[in-house]
């Protein structure tokens, strides 16, 4: 899932464009709407010690940033331990039902319902302003801000833009309409087998392609998150553009997935567009040697209604059991400010989550880059509802059944509906 994934990088192109708003989370209770009053953070250096849970390579770069923390705060000691992302999930449930929970932690933020529970209510001493809203919004359960985003990333088309060029196309196109001419001029003008790789029905899979019903005005919950809204014409209408890059052989049934496959086929050209977050330049510069990142580009999610992607990343939260309030709620503090987001974006490529951080020039110089930043202006993400990861499972069900078995796709959005209502949202 994107939560976990998302350790990647991304810039807005101009200072200007930091401050525009994205759509946040897929729909949910207004902001504030059931917040508690949060005690306040006292005053005065951080003191005593905490204890910090954070997930593989944020874990193994998070105690560089500790130390500093800990000298700018005489006597303050952080104990940090790494957890690996595949056990993760359990480890906090299983802190959380013993009571051993740590003082911090990162948490995924499609994980950010499940354990809400345990987290305290963010003072209003911690800064917020500058983080972009839609991850901002991520951190909302019935409208109580219960944690702060840390890092975020969202997801863009990759594509060959020299195989583009040799298909008649010298930009890339912004449309559903242009997107699926250019995947099928690919195969037809530039020798791909085929136009595009997309999700097909495996694990999370639904999750991946949210863009396009997003991006089609569907939404996944109504307003207050009390009813699940998956049979909707507008999320038939996107499932069905999206199904057909399948029907007409632009698409793959059955993609290779083993690990390097996608950037295989991406750098050998059989299949050169693919949909990923910022991490993928790196992966795709290292298969394909030097030189090849100035064979393709990146754009934005095509638009239908919006241009609309998924924003995720990962967010700090304190538990309600923590032992050194004021001092978990000040090493957040510290870890929001920009100057440490971007240290920490420099040792290990994460998105900061304060636009401040990145008008820096290893971000803005970067045209790849800019557009991730530019995407990030419009975002939306899961619903923050404990039964979501149900539904999911459920949905990438319907979606195999869609593009491997020809399901109607109204037909499977039904039962998904009928699915979904079973399971309620949890409100």
């Amino acid at each position: 899932m994107l939560s976990h994934n998302a350790r990647q990088m991304a810039v807005l192109g101009v200072a200007a464009a930091l401050l525009m708003t994205g759509c946040g989370r897929d729909s949910g209770a207004p902001a504030g709407a059931n917040a508690p009053a949060a005690a306040p953070i006292s005053s005065g250096p951080a003191t005593g010690t905490i204890n910090v849970w954070a997930q593989a390579d944020e874990g193994a770069a998070l105690p560089t940033l500790a130390k500093d923390f800990e000298a700018a705060n005489p006597g303050v000691k952080v104990n940090v331990t790494a957890v690996p992302w595949d056990a993760a999930h359990n480890k906090y449930q299983t802190a959380i039902a013993g009571g051993t929970t740590p003082d911090v932690a990162q948490m995924g933020t499609t994980w950010m319902s499940d354990f809400s529970d345990a987290f305290e209510t963010v003072p209003a001493q911690v800064d917020t302003s500058g983080i972009f809203p839609g991850a901002l919004k991520a951190t909302e359960v019935s409208g109580t801000n219960v944690g702060v985003p840390w890092y975020v990333d969202t997801r863009v088309v990759y594509y060959r833009s020299d195989l583009a060029a040799q298909a008649g196309y010298d930009s890339f196109p912004t449309t559903w309409d242009g997107f699926k001419s250019l995947a099928k001029d690919l195969q037809t003008k530039a020798g791909a087998k085929y136009g595009v790789a997309l999700p097909t029905g495996v694990a999370d899979d639904f999750q991946s392609m949210l863009p396009f019903p997003w991006s089609n005005g569907a939404q996944l919950v109504n307003a207050d998150s009390t009813k699940w809204t998956l049979d909707t014409p507008e999320m038939v209408g996107a499932l069905k553009y999206f199904n057909s890059f399948f029907e007409d052989g632009i698409a793959n049934k059955t993609p290779a997935t083993g690990a390097g496959a996608a950037e295989a086929a991406f750098v050998n050209g059989s299949v050169p567009m693919l949909i990923a977050g910022p991490s993928e330049i790196g992966q795709l510069d290292k298969a394909g040697g030097p030189g090849f990142a100035d064979k393709y580009k990146v754009g934005m999610i095509p638009k239908e209604k919006s241009s609309t992607s998924f924003v995720g990343g990962s967010d700090l939260v304190v538990f309600k059991k923590t032992q050194n309030r004021d001092t978990a709620w000040k090493f957040i503090q510290y870890l929001s400010q920009p100057e440490v987001q971007l240290k920490f974006h420099k040792l290990t490529g994460d998105l900061p989550a304060k636009q401040a951080a990145w008008t820096d020039s290893s971000l803005s110089g970067d045209a790849k880059l800019t557009v991730f930043g530019n995407q990030l202006k419009d975002t939306n993400s899961p619903p923050a509802v404990t039964t979501w990861t149900q539904v999911s499972a459920a949905a990438d069900k319907q979606l195999e059944q869609i593009v491997k078995a020809g399901k109607d796709p109204a037909a499977a959005l039904k039962e998904l509906q009928a699915t979904a209502d079973s399971a309620g949202t949890g409100h």
